[in-house]
């Protein structure tokens, strides 16, 4: 049976765990990208449907191209980023549903439906995201999600040749510097927005 985490690792994984502007200039490399796959893939989405397509941007032709469909503020963290990841997501997931949920046929609720293919994949795809947030910090990384970008263009410079995909959004990943992040927004307690029924 499982037991709770340690409260140190509580605090890396959630209470110390910062969304950072910039980061050290230490390298990240490929093996951890592979590694924060293999543990963001184990998080739950419904029928395992794994919608979310990532697109790690290491090189600095990558960065700059996903920095021009940024807002200025969210370019320049894109472009001095170790890396800079976009978190899209699949429309046509469905197509993998056969070996990725072989249990039974959930392929078929899906045909001809992309209203509600764009709804799970946007729910799951999002998801996926929080996984991949919380993988790269029990690793030792930091990120810095944002939206502020342009979809439409995200989309059309990097899958021209896969329509289906589209973008979700985007995050910086590296060692976080601690001089670029801001005082900590306020976290309001179970009372302020919890109820129980």
């Amino acid at each position: 049976m499982a037991q709770p985490l340690a409260e140190n690792a509580l605090d890396q994984l959630f209470r110390s765990a910062r969304t950072y502007n910039g980061y050290l200039d230490k390298p990240v490399d490929m093996a951890q990208l592979h590694a924060i796959w293999d543990l963001m893939k184990m998080g739950p989405t419904s029928a395992n449907q794994l919608p979310a397509r990532l697109v790690w941007c290491t090189s600095d032709d990558a960065k700059e191209r996903l920095a021009k469909q940024c807002m200025e503020a969210n370019a320049e963290k894109v472009r001095k980023a170790p890396v800079s990841v976009i978190i899209a997501m699949d429309v046509d997931f469905h197509e993998q549903l056969p070996w990725l949920f072989p249990h039974t046929d959930a392929k078929s609720r899906f045909s001809g439906n992309e209203e509600a293919r764009e709804e799970s994949a946007f729910r799951n795809s999002t998801l996926q995201g929080a996984y991949f947030i919380l993988a790269a910090r029990a690793l030792g990384l930091d990120t810095g999600p944002m939206s502020g970008f342009d979809n439409a263009g995200v989309d059309k410079e990097f899958f021209a040749d896969q329509p289906k995909w589209k973008s979700n959004f985007i995050s910086t990943l590296g060692y976080g510097d601690p001089s670029t992040i801001f005082e900590r927004s306020p976290r309001p307690d179970f009372s302020t927005f919890n109820r129980i029924a």
